[in-house]
């Protein structure tokens, strides 16, 4: 992977290309992103990027009418981050990732990454945290089949059988089942990124991505080389 970026998802429109086809693109606000820490081989064992995502006011400490007590708004930035940034000479960050790039050491710190290291055509592979759909029936969860709803059935939408009785007496590892849905990390592979602004750093990919509007998105390069 040469290329990454770390974004938020502005939402769904469509877009007409020159020959009139109509595409669905989700919107990405994406970058611009500063680079916060440069890891190597040398020092950490690994080449990576730290880089910083959404500008964040540090952390707030003020006197009460007496004078004495202090009040902190932990809404800010601590010490320990505020030292960090101010290392690299950024400003405070909401976002600390990191993207391990095969050329992380021609990165340099306080260097910004914006969306024009993406094109037209490119293919990306989008990773973010799925939208939550608290507790969940097996049918909505796993796709699985309802029972008859007439004929006196009084079988609807339960899960049904979860296996034999006397053999093998258990209820296999893995069985798909009723419970939590969503909320998970979940990659989007082989995307097209369909058009690029790069004066208000927005990536225009088809399709759809995971998470609701307003979420953390990393768009990377894809893994899919062959892919056409």
């Amino acid at each position: 992977m040469k290329k990454a970026i770390l974004a938020t998802k502005v939402g769904m429109t469509q877009i007409f290309s020159e020959d009139g086809t109509l595409t669905p693109v989700t919107v990405l606000q994406a970058g611009p992103c500063a680079v916060t820490q440069v890891k190597t081989v040398e020092n950490d064992g690994y080449s990576a990027v730290q880089v910083g995502f959404v500008e964040k006011k540090d952390r707030i400490v003020n006197k009460d009418k007496s004078g004495r007590k202090e009040v902190v708004h932990r809404h800010g930035v601590n010490k320990a981050l505020k030292g960090h940034f101010e290392k690299a000479g950024v400003s405070s960050r909401r976002y600390v990732r990191e993207l391990k790039l095969e050329n992380a050491e021609e990165y340099t710190l306080g260097s910004e990454i914006k969306a024009d290291i993406f094109a037209n055509g490119d293919r990306v592979d989008v990773t973010a945290i799925s939208k939550g759909k608290g507790f969940q029936g097996a049918i909505k969860r796993h796709g699985q089949h309802r029972g008859p709803m007439t004929h006196g059935s009084k079988f609807h939408r339960h899960q049904g059988s979860n296996g034999a009785c006397s053999s093998p007496s258990k209820v296999f590892k893995g069985k798909g089942m009723p419970g939590h849905m969503g909320c998970v990390r979940v990659t989007v592979q082989n995307l097209t990124v369909v058009r690029v602004d790069a004066d208000k750093n927005l990536i225009l990919v088809k399709g759809a991505v995971p998470g609701p509007r307003k979420a953390l998105v990393t768009v990377k390069e894809t893994t899919k080389v062959n892919a056409k």
